[in-house]
């Protein structure tokens, strides 16, 4: 899913704090051209949708969430009858709202630095969540690591905090059928934090015999989605993190995280495999920060925060084939 942030190259150090002057002016600033912003965020609302009225027939009917063929008549269903959609707004705005959250955390922390940057783009697509995520462009170059760190880190955290109460209601709302998770296409694999959470509201059902709710299902792919921007490769916000963490050795951790990929993706999802692939060939690089100065206590115990998140987000098999 797309949320990694474009950073601009950055200009040669400039003394002085996070608040210097190279931040109260907006070089090259734009218009927003809000009708875009718009129209995607129209069309991402009309694709995931149309996802989540799907995924609540099949919940009402105790069918496996996804069944390849019959949602492929999902869209044509939906445009014959339209008040289906209504049923699928759960799933939209609840996945919305933290791909929503997670970016205009990125946003708002870049308007606190006075740093310019665009409102969202959310990119719709016929997938099986409806779309491929969102992103902000940032236009303006990032002189200090402690603003690159918290850029970095604002968007996982807030989508994290906006992601945890529809995930303890969706799996309120979630049912027990033995072996749901079997019976399907696809098998979506439960990250720490589903786990204990389902362990709390089922106690003693196995994970692979309790039907998520669509709005738990919309808050697994927040989740799925923190975990892949966590990650400390690249320009990914978890890369970001690390380069503010870790300078110039930045690209060599990258490259160790991006390589541990494989081996967990011959084992469990290739999916890893190709998300590794791309990080070798394309995303290993971070535009330099020329700040020899070292994150402060508050910021590398917030470090351990995005540990944190990470271990409770990342899953070795997000999907299975069956």
């Amino acid at each position: 899913m797309a949320s990694n942030d474009n950073f601009s190259q950055p200009a040669p150090a400039l003394a002085g704090d996070g608040r210097s002057q190279a931040y109260r002016s907006w070089h090259g600033q734009r218009r927003p051209r809000y009708w875009l912003h718009i129209l995607l965020l129209l069309l991402t609302l009309f694709t995931t949708t149309v996802v989540g009225a799907r995924l609540w027939q099949n919940f009402a009917a105790d069918r496996p969430a996804f069944d390849l063929e019959r949602d492929l008549t999902a869209y044509t269903e939906c445009l014959k009858h339209p008040a289906l959609l209504l049923s699928g707004l759960p799933f939209s705005l609840t996945l919305l709202t933290v791909l929503l959250f997670h970016e205009m955390g990125h946003y708002v922390a870049c308007r606190h630095y006075h740093i310019d940057a665009s409102l969202p783009y959310f990119l719709p697509a016929p997938t099986l969540i409806g779309t491929f995520g969102a992103f902000i462009r940032i236009r303006s170059p990032i002189f200090n690591k402690r603003i690159l760190f918290d850029v970095g880190i604002a968007g996982p955290i807030a989508g994290f905090v906006a992601l945890l109460p529809p995930l303890a209601i969706g799996l309120a709302y979630s049912k027990v059928i033995p072996g749901i998770a079997a019976r399907g296409d696809l098998m979506f694999g439960s990250p720490l934090l589903v786990r204990l959470l389902e362990a709390a509201i089922f106690p003693g059902v196995s994970p692979l015999d309790i039907y998520l709710h669509p709005v738990a299902r919309a808050a697994w792919v927040g989740i799925f989605a923190t975990a892949l921007n966590l990650l400390p490769i690249g320009q990914l916000d978890g890369g970001h993190v690390l380069y503010a963490y870790l300078g110039e050795h930045h690209r060599r951790f990258s490259l160790i995280f991006a390589l541990a990929l494989i081996p967990i993706g011959l084992k469990f999802w290739l999916g890893w495999v190709l998300w590794a692939a791309f990080f070798l060939v394309f995303g290993l690089r971070h535009p330099p920060v020329y700040d020899p100065q070292s994150l402060d206590g508050t910021r590398k115990r917030l470090t351990l925060l995005a540990v944190a998140m990470l271990i409770l987000s990342f899953t070795l098999a997000p999907l299975t084939s069956l």
